[in-house]
């Protein structure tokens, strides 16, 4: 299965002086080619790195942008911390489950639908809490939900459709992202740089810069050091 990719292996390596800090990103090329990270693609990883499969393991389930179970087409992220929790992302992440799930069989973390059109998943934190309650599709933002419009996000997604995020770059399919992260911005199957161009700050978070340019506020000076040897 990754005999195709073996070039592309190689050039993750080879920017790295040393061979076993390419493991993220190639652990996102397997992802690229199988949805997720299988024990085939741990033994892939270990064997490019001359490492162990024991040391890719720890890696894979330790980060949660690795999975261990296949994804479908899309992977959705709803943000259910504090504050998207307390302003309606626990009511989209319930609508969204039973939405994909079909009647009386909601879905769970990191299920995928029967369709295959989306896996879901609940995020401890998407980073953008000026912004809640957000979700995420294949990482792109989505922000300012409602249990209504993320039910619109989801329906598109299952007739096919690609809705255009909030912020970010637009959608393509989960496999497609992860080549992008494996670091391959130029292959055309993924839209070449044009697929990651996308507006990323949104006016909730430059608010207060803009508030300070405005109005000429800076941030105190760092005190100089008066005493030998201060740090």
């Amino acid at each position: 299965m990754f005999d195709g990719v073996r070039d592309r292996a190689a050039a993750i390596i080879a920017r790295y002086p040393e061979p076993r800090s390419a493991l993220l990103p190639l652990l996102h090329l397997v992802q690229h080619v199988e949805g997720h990270v299988s024990r085939s693609g741990i033994a892939f990883c270990a064997e490019a790195l001359e490492i162990t499969t024991a040391e890719v393991s720890a890696v894979a389930t330790f980060y949660t942008m690795y999975k261990r179970e296949p994804v479908g087409r899309h992977l959705v992220s709803v943000c259910t911390n504090t504050l998207c929790a307390a302003l309606g992302g626990d009511d989209i992440y319930r609508a969204v489950r039973e939405r994909l799930g079909g009647p009386g069989r909601p879905l769970g973390h990191e299920q995928t639908s029967a369709d295959g059109t989306a896996t879901l998943e609940h995020a401890e934190c998407l980073a953008a809490c000026d912004l809640a309650p957000v979700l995420t599709v294949d990482y792109e933002f989505f922000d300012k939900q409602t249990v209504d419009s993320a039910l619109e996000i989801v329906e598109a997604l299952q007739r096919g459709e690609k809705p255009h995020p909030t912020r970010g770059a637009p959608l393509t399919d989960f496999r497609s992202v992860e080549l992008l992260l494996a670091g391959f911005f130029d292959d055309p199957a993924v839209g070449g740089l044009d697929a990651v161009a996308g507006p990323s700050a949104a006016d909730e978070s430059l608010r207060g810069a803009r508030l300070a340019e405005e109005r000429g506020w800076t941030a105190p000076a760092v005190p100089a050091a008066t005493d030998e040897g201060e740090n």
